[in-house]
């Protein structure tokens, strides 16, 4: 009796024709005033990706920023301290990709920025796409669509969830970067060609021609504006306590350039450095990128009716100024505190132009990164640089000496072996035994970690750890035969900059903000959350479906107001 009883209480509240949600915590059913607690009447979500934004960044670089930008986002929103990645590799594509599907590569099968495809055995770019070309541009770099993500996003549930009403922009310098969050449905998706040309691009996945107001703003000059403009301190030196001198050895010099170091004159540096590429690396490819989003913005009228739209806006500077310079330097310090300034911008143009109470504003990243190796090793740190070729050709010589002359090992790329499967079975040779010699041999070689093998990982379920996130990165279909795990602080190159991609904690802390109506002021959470639990959770908050791969939770201090 007491069971049943439970369950019609349960009915009786789910079926209440009254503004009640019903959530469960720690196995304890608590009622909700929706009116209270819950987003009402939302017309757009910003969705703000910064790449390579290490979690620590935003208490490092705090004393730096205004009162309108990061520290809005966080004085007036929900500051989620604790939040992972939970998969490898952890590249820029995967990590937009799981940003907006709610799951790992595992799932949503982009596994890598570039992977290599046992059918056509060739790599193949995340989001390259030969049935299409390219709008704005008859360049290659317009050849590009999200045909290779498997998953449904964000974007795409919002727009099935009313006929295609809202709408779906995504925008970034990176071509990847403005696609896999757009989804599959989007409207549109805009990236930056660089080279001679300095102009935003699509292409007719999306589209037969660009909108106008895109032709607008690509015949506006603000480009060629911003190549005119040095990249020098925003503020005195006295204020870059956050980072170490400017000249030092741990960074990498522009192309034509000595020393690395302030000030940086772009048309001294163009001819030798991709033209308007170079906006990329300085901190007027984020205020480029913010111009752009509010012209989408006003072009595409969004948050102007009754249906929500989505905007997913990814600045990508910070991790070319990231890879160049590495997290110590002045320039990153200097790109954030800019980064600060163009976010403030665009929230005051939001206000302005969709109202302060109807748009919702996640900020997160797609990684984080390593401090260069160098620089630790200078500080006694455990680090180093590795090159895979001797391991590789070491494991060829062995495989040729055991089973005799072939080509055993067809390709060795994101830190994973593909074998030639074909040729081991016309030898009879078992594929599980070459894969647990090549993993034992890998093993004796400086630099790694641990390996795996693609048998153990469809085998067996890892919960935590260093195995967990390489089986949520890998997909049977597109992974490879062994993985390797280099060792923690490990880069394959040397001595300046710094990379990302691997388990560790550097690479996969990265903050998670959330601001809007109905969202808890100044409230910060420690519990561990992860990437894939953002989908799903703005997805509850819209009351819309979840991406159809997602496997995150819903994070349900958003639901409460303190």
């Amino acid at each position: 009796m007491r069971y049943a009883s439970f369950f019609i209480a349960i009915f009786f509240l789910f079926s209440c024709q009254t503004a009640t949600s019903v959530v469960v915590i720690d196995n304890e059913l608590t009622s909700v005033a929706s009116s209270d607690s819950l987003v009402q009447n939302v017309k757009l979500v910003i969705g703000i990706t910064v790449d390579q934004m290490r979690a620590d960044y935003i208490d490092k670089y705090w004393d730096g920023f205004g009162e309108d930008g990061f520290k809005r986002l966080i004085n007036e929103g929900t500051w989620f301290r604790n939040n992972h990645f939970t998969y490898t590799p952890t590249y820029t594509g995967p990590g937009h990709a799981s940003i907006y599907t709610g799951t790992t590569p595992a799932y949503h099968g982009v596994i890598s920025n570039d992977w290599y495809d046992k059918n056509l055995k060739k790599v193949i770019y995340c989001v390259s796409d030969t049935t299409v070309a390219g709008v704005g541009s008859s360049d290659p770099a317009g050849m590009m669509s999200p045909r290779n993500m498997l998953s449904s996003t964000l974007g795409d549930e919002l727009r099935l969830s009313n006929h295609y009403k809202s709408k779906s922009i995504g925008i970034s310098l990176k071509d990847r970067g403005a696609i896999l969050p757009a989804g599959h449905s989007a409207n549109g998706a805009y990236w930056f060609h660089g080279q001679a040309a300095g102009l935003w691009i699509s292409s007719t996945y999306y589209m037969s021609e660009l909108p106008e107001w895109v032709q607008l703003f690509n015949s506006s000059g603000k480009a060629q504006a911003y190549m005119d403009q040095p990249w020098d301190l925003l503020k005195a030196e006295s204020a870059y306590g956050a980072s170490i001198a400017d000249n030092n050895p741990y960074e990498t010099p522009f192309i034509g350039q000595i020393r690395p170091v302030f000030p940086y004159d772009l048309r001294e540096l163009e001819s030798n450095n991709g033209g308007y590429d170079l906006l990329k690396a300085t901190p007027a490819g984020n205020d480029l990128t913010v111009d752009f989003a509010l012209a989408a913005l006003e072009g595409e009228a969004l948050g102007a009716d009754e249906y929500c739209d989505l905007l997913a806006i990814s600045f990508s500077t910070t991790d070319y100024v990231g890879h160049q310079f590495g997290p110590q330097s002045r320039e990153s310090q200097d790109t954030y505190m800019r980064l600060d300034l163009a976010i403030a911008r665009l929230l005051e143009a939001l206000d302005e132009k969709v109202g302060k109470d109807n748009y919702i504003v996640f900020l997160t990243a797609d990684h984080g990164a390593v401090q260069v190796p160098h620089y630790l090793m200078k500080n006694k740190m455990q680090s180093g640089y590795w090159n895979p070729d001797p391991m590789v050709e070491d494991i060829t010589l062995m495989l040729n000496k055991k089973y005799g002359t072939g080509a055993y090992i067809l390709n060795y790329s994101n830190d994973q072996f593909f074998l030639n499967r074909k040729l081991l079975a016309s030898k009879e040779v078992n594929l599980v035994e070459v894969q647990n010699l090549i993993a034992q041999r890998a093993l004796q070689h400086e630099g790694v970690y641990m390996t795996t093998t693609a048998q153990i990982l469809s085998e067996s379920e890892f919960t935590e750890g260093p195995l967990a996130s390489v089986q949520r990165g890998f997909m049977g279909k597109r992974s490879g035969d062994v993985i390797v795990i280099t060792q923690p602080a490990w880069l394959r190159y040397g001595p300046t900059g710094t990379s990302h991609g691997s388990v560790f904690a550097y690479d996969q802390l990265v903050p998670l903000v959330f601001y809007g109506p109905g969202i808890p002021e100044g409230k910060q959470v420690n519990d561990k959350t992860c990437i894939r639990d953002i989908a799903p959770t703005i997805s509850n908050l819209l009351h819309i479906s979840h991406p159809n791969t997602s496997t995150g939770k819903v994070l349900t201090p958003l639901l409460f107001k303190e």
